[in-house]
């Protein structure tokens, strides 16, 4: 899949509409508090600079249903700009009202400004042709560099590119980067090729579970979901996350996985608790024997040390899916050992998913992995197979 190129439109001077993914997590205080995908935009930006063009930034952040809520506002997102940049951002205090199209006809070569959180405005998440219009209408190029929200038909994302031919859109290499990464990990991966799936639910990564199946080598499986294929194997999973209505999809997976001799791995042992707290007793406990009205809340130490073997001879892996509830220490141990394991070795490591990617960041090793998606959604939509409704409009037809 080749996407058009942001290296052969012609730039100069232009006035560039830049769709990012600054949907960046915060902490009590409203400070930032992981700018990775921030950062990940500035080589977009740089080059667009360079050529002297004059730049509009959008992107949402959190969810505000389509009202105006400071509690959302891009104001944080505007002062890390700014630090990483090192120049003014200018802040509109609309999307595409009065304020936003006045600082965008007034915006100089090199000058940079960031609208308002794109989701101010209801339209945004419906699609709107009118918003579109409105957003294309600011500028005389579209650039999308938000792998993020590319699996979302928004109006910034997959509409606003009906108002671009070929020669005025193109992809950013952040963009640029994920689809490749992701292409080449699903056409040519290098053997051994394994994937550790994990997550609350199967049925946020049954379809990708079926899809790579025929892909890879060796599945490992952990978290929430592993419960469910535990239940349909015939053991007492005590209170433990389960989908009862996925149990036959289950069974097919693991029939599925056994014709075509790909390695299917499960728990054998699981830190189980009374209940969903921090201060719950807890204990390890083998998979087949967890008492009842106790639920598995991460992987145990057997199954840390059956996974390392397992993956021991691997050359690629991917990972999408914490093993446990890492938001809790009591619960993060399991996918803290597996994360230092993956880091140190030697296998291309292809970390998908928000959940993931922030449990190796918070425990050091985002630098160790080979490369760390921004993208959670639309990671697992290109790992089920699907073409990105933001992703569609910009690949180059043969």
């Amino acid at each position: 899949m080749e996407l058009l190129n942001i290296k052969k439109l012609d730039l100069q001077n232009k006035k560039v509409f830049i769709r990012c993914d600054f949907n960046v997590p915060m902490d009590e205080f409203g400070n930032i508090s992981d700018d990775r995908r921030i950062r990940s935009a500035i080589a977009t930006i740089n080059f667009c600079l360079d050529q002297d063009c004059s730049i509009i930034l959008a992107s949402h952040l959190g969810r505000p249903n389509g009202e105006v809520n400071e509690k959302y506002s891009l104001m944080p997102v505007a002062r890390r700009l700014h630090q990483l940049l090192k120049r003014e951002i200018i802040l509109a205090k609309d999307v595409v009202g009065d304020d936003a199209v006045a600082k965008a006809a007034a915006l100089k070569p090199t000058e940079v400004l960031l609208l308002e959180n794109l989701r101010y405005e209801a339209g945004e998440t419906k699609n709107d042709i009118e918003l579109s219009k409105k957003l294309a209408d600011m500028v005389d190029i579209y650039i999308n560099d938000a792998f993020g929200v590319c699996h979302r038909a928004h109006s910034s994302v997959a509409g606003v590119t009906e108002f671009f031919d070929i020669n005025h859109k193109a992809a950013g290499f952040l963009l640029q980067k994920e689809i490749q990464f992701f292409g080449k990990l699903m056409k040519k991966p290098t053997r051994p090729f394994a994937a550790i799936i994990g997550g609350s639910k199967v049925s946020g990564k049954l379809e990708a579970l079926t899809n790579l199946l025929p892909r890879v080598d060796k599945i490992f499986i952990g978290g929430g979901m592993a419960f469910t294929f535990l239940k349909q194997m015939g053991y007492n999973i005590g209170a433990s996350l389960v989908e009862d209505d996925l149990l036959q999809d289950a069974q097919n997976v693991m029939d599925e996985a056994k014709k075509l001799g790909v390695k299917f791995y499960l728990p054998v042992d699981v830190i189980a608790a009374e209940k969903f707290a921090a201060d719950a007793v807890s204990k390890i406990v083998t998979a087949q024997e967890i008492p009842d009205n106790w639920m598995g809340l991460d992987i145990g130490p057997a199954t840390v040390r059956l996974y390392r073997e397992g993956l021991n001879d691997v050359q690629t892996i991917l990972w999408n899916g914490p093993m446990g509830v890492y938001e809790m220490e009591k619960f993060a141990r399991g996918s803290s050992k597996i994360a230092h394991f993956v880091a140190d070795s030697y296998a291309t490591t292809v970390v998908g998913g928000g959940d993931t990617a922030d449990l190796v960041q918070r425990i050091g090793l985002d630098e160790e992995m080979s490369f760390i998606s921004t993208g959670g959604g639309a990671s697992l939509e290109l790992l089920e197979g699907k073409i990105l409704p933001g992703v569609a409009p910009l690949i180059i037809e043969e």
